[in-house]
């Protein structure tokens, strides 16, 4: 379980990171595509943050649970 745990936070980051950089993008190029984009990518990437943290306190409780 605790591994299943590990690999999915690390996928959590991972999508984290990439959505991070294509909202920087859509923020930078401005115009049409920077208004529609940048801010729905700006959001998603706050939800991917919370995953991303409720799966670390998951894998923290997981670890202290088996030692």
């Amino acid at each position: 379980m605790g591994d299943i745990v590990n690999t999915l936070t690390l996928v959590a980051i991972a999508a984290v990171t990439i959505t991070l950089g294509f909202g920087l993008f859509a923020l930078f190029k401005g115009g049409s595509f920077g208004r529609s984009w940048s801010n729905r990518l700006m959001r998603l990437r706050v939800a991917l943050q919370a995953t991303a943290l409720a799966l670390l306190a998951l894998g923290a409780f997981i670890a202290s649970r088996t030692g």
